[in-house]
């Protein structure tokens, strides 16, 4: 008997249904055999490596959980598990119970039909000493899809990811009867003092759902007077607004306050709705107008305010996309405060003198744009406002209070020999017109676009408004704005969108050419080693990686290639952008090339020659294929050792390229450093 079939005697083979769904495990070839009697109904596929334990559940059943494991899996760092096509007509939740322990991660994508990318939905690294049960709402969607796990192990020995559980279930993830065993991922957090518990007919007069004597719903019981008890539900994975609804009683006079608030990542509370009786005839139907336009939890929390104590029951906690009300205002849509200049000011108004939208041609000596290296951005020259003020200011459009904010923007200074106040940004009130500072420069900038990003919160209407200003002709500079960008919640670090690569957490699914042995991609950060060639920063933040050709190692004509990972076929076109960087007297080629699986030849997409200019330029090419194929970056050194040629922050798209990259060569004039107004 093999160890696999040592682990598994005696245990109930585990099955991942809902209704007529199910799971496929992918596992090795090596190990099917002896699985796929104990298995049924998983089927098996050779992708990766996964293994079958025994898990003794509290209850004293026996289980078995998938796992990837560095004592089970030597030399295997991720673990794939891929569903079958999924029928997703209406709004559902995933539910899935997972544990890591040591080091590792676990990722969840969603794979429509048709689609040559996988979009992440959520992604964890956090370990723990016991089972975890995440929750995921899924789309109503008329394309079937599939939805895919991801283990990914981490560098400690003692490491391991392990999943013994999936659900799908109609509905979104925020409602619960609370008839399951898992309270639908709904918490209690830990206290010495009151908390929420399951009830049902041997406690109470019945739950709500019924309207009998059976079934189960929440209730916290005090008998120690001042305390507080929480219900947590789990964290929205996707933007709602709708009504939020639920049943509630209070069967004794109480002192006791019963509230609902909702909690954002940062762990800040906002209260949406108060009971305004403390005792009910029976369950009570309560309704809220909700938004979730960022990740948030609703918290239910009953606070007891006397000696006497008291009871609170909950149930049926339901969601519609419909408002409860019909003088609900429309969600706001912070999009308003994007803008990258190419076409104009948007909603951003300057205020006195200063602030001019200008663009510089493609150049060796001064930088272009950040969205494109050849397009528009705003610029604000301090030196030329009359004295004795030096200070220009710009105003962006009307935001509502009580929202959480996320500003990105990019900015570059030039000229400037004290930093103080060379560029503030603040949150300024409508009313009162009081300025609160969210934000300020440290350090300068040379020859790259750096990345900012700031959380803000104002409980009035605000404006975000940039601040340029110096305190004497001799200390000024200029301050160059793009790229602004406007979200609702916290800055956290974004998930990548599909086909996306920034290369700040490796080189994605990108590989070296193995049977080229001429040169390699380098993949770093900051200036490159030689002078006169390369960028001194990456596009995605003026301080992340990208990769790049280091020309010093190389002889003229060597080249290195950067290939993609295989690509599904498609009918329709596909958009390939990107940001390259080629500067240096002695630049070579940069090359997109396209190659069918199967075949030894390329297909040239796109291509540049000798040098671009200091400025990240924008790379766009549409193409098709409805086969299988890889995409190849390939780098050609030049005539010297300043021939060093970068690429970062590549995104595929379905369908063809709305920007039309017309540029074959930039011939520069002399009139490259003029900066057009």
């Amino acid at each position: 008997m093999s160890l696999l079939q040592e682990l598994l005697e005696g245990c109930e083979p585990a099955t991942w249904w809902y209704h007529t769904h199910k799971l496929c495990v992918h596992i090795p070839v090596s190990v099917s055999k002896a699985l796929c009697p104990l298995l049924n109904p998983f089927c098996l596929l050779c992708v990766a490596t996964s293994l079958c334990k025994m898990d003794c559940l509290s209850s004293g059943s026996c289980r078995h959980f998938l796992i990837i494991d560095h004592t089970l899996t030597e030399g295997v760092e991720k673990a794939v598990l891929v569903s079958p096509e999924l029928e997703l007509l209406e709004w559902s939740c995933l539910r899935v119970v997972y544990q890591i322990t040591g080091s590792g991660s676990l990722w969840l994508y969603q794979r429509p039909e048709g689609h040559n990318f996988d979009t992440r939905l959520w992604a964890t690294d956090a370990p723990s000493d016991s089972w975890l049960t995440a929750s995921v709402d899924l789309r109503n969607s008329s394309v079937s899809c599939k939805v895919i796990f991801e283990g990914h192990l981490g560098p400690k020995v003692q490491s391991s990811v392990a999943i013994i559980k999936v659900d799908i279930v109609p509905g979104y993830c925020i409602e619960c009867g609370f008839e399951e065993s898992n309270l639908c991922a709904y918490s209690t957090p830990w206290s010495t003092g009151v908390s929420w518990y399951v009830g049902g007919s041997s406690a109470h007069s019945g739950d709500a759902t019924w309207s009998n004597e059976t079934g189960c719903y929440m209730y916290a019981d005090s008998v120690f007077g001042k305390e507080v008890a929480k219900l947590v539900s789990p964290m929205t994975t996707t933007p709602l607004a709708g009504c939020l609804s639920f049943y509630y009683r209070s069967d004794q006079e109480s002192n006791c306050f019963f509230n609902v608030l909702t909690r954002d990542q940062l762990g800040q509370y906002r209260d949406i709705w108060r009971a305004e009786i403390n005792r009910t005839s029976g369950w009570t139907l309560a309704q809220v107008d909700f938004r979730a336009p960022y990740p948030l939890e609703v918290v239910f929390e009953v606070a007891f305010n006397s000696h006497v104590g008291g009871r609170m029951a909950l149930d049926d906690i339901s969601f519609s996309p419909q408002f409860c009300y019909s003088e609900t205002e429309v969600t706001f849509d912070p999009s308003v405060a994007n803008c990258d200049f190419e076409e104009g000011l948007c909603s951003y108004k300057p205020e006195q003198a200063g602030w001019s939208r200008v663009s510089v041609k493609p150049n060796i000596f001064r930088l272009g744009d950040h969205t494109t290296g050849s397009g528009s951005f705003l610029m604000a020259n301090t030196r030329l406002i009359p004295p004795p003020a030096y200070m220009s200011l710009l105003y962006g459009p009307s935001l509502p209070g009580n929202l959480t904010y996320c500003l990105r923007f990019y900015y570059t200074l030039s000229g400037f020999t004290r930093m103080d106040h060379a560029l503030t940004v603040y949150s300024s009130d409508h009313i009162g017109g009081a300025e609160e500072e969210i934000w300020t420069v440290t350090e300068s900038t040379r020859n790259v676009w750096t990345e900012v990003h700031v959380t803000f919160q104002r409980r009035q209407a605000t404006k975000v408004l940039f601040v340029s200003m110096c305190s004497n002709y001799g200390d000024c500079g200029s301050v160059g704005l793009d790229d602004i960008s406007m979200s609702l919640g916290d800055c956290r670090p974004l998930l990548s969108a599909p086909g996306t690569c920034t290369f700040e957490m490796g080189i994605c699914e990108f590989s070296q050419d193995k049977d080229n042995d001429s040169g390699k991609w380098v993949l770093t950060r900051g200036p490159t080693p030689t002078s006169y060639t390369g960028p001194m920063g990456d596009h995605t933040t003026g301080t992340g990686h990208y990769m790049y050709l280091e020309a010093s190692q190389m002889r003229q004509g060597h080249r290195a290639r950067l290939v993609s990972n295989k690509q599904r076929g498609s009918g329709s076109p596909q958009c390939l952008h990107f940001h390259y960087h080629m500067y240096g007297s002695g630049t070579g080629e940069l090359r997109v090339l396209l190659q069918l699986d199967g075949e030894e030849s390329y297909v040239l997409l796109w291509s540049r020659h000798g040098e671009q200019g200091i400025s990240w330029m924008k790379g766009s090419v549409s193409y098709q294929s409805d086969r299988q194929h890889q995409i190849v970056f390939e780098a050609i050194r030049g005539t010297s050792v300043r021939s060093d040629i970068a690429i970062d922050d590549i995104v595929f798209k379905k369908g063809s390229c709305q920007e039309v990259d017309t540029n074959p060569y930039y011939s520069f004039s002399e009139n490259v450093n003029k900066i057009e107004y």
